[in-house]
């Protein structure tokens, strides 16, 4: 089941540091999707992989926070989807 990872990096203030936040999450199995965004300094990683595994290589970048784990949204829509195909 893939996952959806929000994580703040209190370093991320420049390209540089965004392009190695993103290079060190794609090397973990099972990341299928990275987003960065610079002014929110917030690193969003969807797949079926490791949490722990995507923090500790972002540790070795700066000082991270987790925000929020959860599923990715699009199960959610598929399975609407599915319920309203059920109803007709």
């Amino acid at each position: 089941m893939a996952q959806k990872v929000v994580l703040k990096i209190m370093t991320m203030d420049d390209e540089k540091t965004k392009k190695k936040a993103i290079e060190a999450a794609a090397d973990v199995y099972g990341v299928d999707a990275i987003a960065a965004d610079l002014k929110k300094q917030k690193l969003t990683v969807i797949g079926d992989m490791d949490t722990v595994a995507i923090a500790k290589r972002l540790k070795k970048i700066g000082k991270i926070d987790v925000i929020s784990v959860g599923p990715a949204k699009e199960e959610k829509e598929k399975k609407k989807e599915e319920k309203k195909d059920e109803k007709k």
